[in-house]
């Protein structure tokens, strides 16, 4: 993983300053979509969940079928 991150910081570094304002525009629109797909209090409550889970092992999931899609969301 800091392989990949070392090489984007390089990528990102050598880019032109048009080319990285678009690419903030880029991120920045990705963003705002992520943000608009989930609600953010969905998001605080499975991030609870998951927490308490993962303190408390025994306890089941009332969403377990879907926590790979949530963690997917949520990181």
């Amino acid at each position: 993983m800091n392989a990949t991150t070392e090489i984007l910081k390089h990528k990102i570094e050598s880019l032109t300053p048009e080319l990285l304002e678009t690419l903030v525009r880029i991120v920045e629109k990705l963003e705002a979509q992520n943000k608009f797909s989930v609600p953010q209090f969905q998001i605080d409550e499975v991030l609870y969940r998951i927490e308490f889970h993962n303190e408390n092992p025994k306890t089941k999931l009332d969403f377990y079928e879907n926590i790979s899609e949530l963690k997917k969301y949520c990181a």
